[in-house]
């Protein structure tokens, strides 16, 4: 195993605050790496971006993210980037990448009814990258998806502390339980990692008997797997650890509620509007 003389510095990235779900599970495993967290705000939500335009926005971004930050891994903990710029930025950048993609070989793995349902975004849903996962690693269950245009809204007012109404939150589960054979759903996974925010309201309002699937703890899991590889990752918290930072690309909505929530998962206090060009 290789060591360099800084600390392990890891950078997360999503499109809002969807990516904190794995650091939330960085914090429990590794409280003393490192995080640096850029949200793109900026261009949020991005199952309303057109593919080409998003694809080109992701690699650019990250690359000039990296080359100001200087992280010693990428963590893309959005799926629709994931899906979209993965590949290119492992081909650009000479560092370990771990991307998140939705939890369908998990679901076939352990559905008993072989009905599985997916929340998803707009642009997950749509990808054919889905249909492929579907087909190659649960080819015998029928997959139920719905690509939401709002639940990742709801997922960041969830997460500023916002009460949300049970209401809409039940009329967005519908939208697999009316699908046919919707009603032998056994297993929902999460297709965005903003809709971790949105759990408890899931599994409050839905039937006790659906096993809901959350990638965060596993992309975190995996992340530290690759940066074990590459430098000592630190697991026990230090008083020298170096600060945490967090960055926006453009000042989000309720930035003043939300910063008050960034501090519960080991932000200081205080936040950066990063512009890339």
């Amino acid at each position: 195993m290789s060591t360099q003389p800084q600390s392990p510095r890891a950078l997360v990235f999503d499109s809002g605050i969807g990516g904190l779900g794995v650091v939330q599970a960085l914090r429990t495993l590794a409280p003393s790496l490192t995080i640096d967290y850029l949200a793109d705000t900026a261009l949020f939500p991005y199952g309303e971006q057109p593919d080409d335009v998003l694809k080109k926005r992701i690699t650019e971004l990250i690359g000039q993210a990296c080359a100001i930050l200087h992280p010693t891994i990428v963590i893309i903990a959005c799926n629709t980037a994931s899906t979209l710029a993965l590949s290119a930025l492992r081909e650009t950048l000479a560092l370990p990448i771990v991307g998140c993609v939705p939890p369908i070989r998990w679901a076939g793995r352990v559905s008993t009814t072989r009905v599985i349902g997916l929340l998803a975004t707009s642009a997950t849903a749509r990808r054919p990258y889905l249909t492929q996962l579907h087909k190659d690693f649960a080819a015998d269950c029928t997959l139920l998806v719905h690509g939401s245009r709002n639940l990742a809204e709801m997922a960041e007012q969830a997460f500023r502390g916002e009460q949300l109404s049970s209401e809409n939150i039940h009329a967005e589960l519908e939208q697999l339980f009316q699908q046919d054979q919707g009603q032998h759903i056994d297993t929902i996974g999460l297709g965005c990692t903003h809709y971790t925010f949105l759990m408890p309201y899931f599994q409050r309002l839905d039937k006790a008997d659906i096993m809901w699937l959350d990638p965060a703890p596993a992309v975190a899991q995996q992340a530290l797997r690759q940066l074990g590889n590459y430098v000592e990752t630190p697991t026990a918290p230090s008083l020298t650890a170096p600060a945490d930072r967090f960055f926006f690309t453009a000042i989000p909505a309720e930035h003043e509620n939300l910063n008050k929530h960034l501090r519960w998962l080991g932000f200081p206090a205080g936040w950066q509007c990063l512009s890339f060009s």
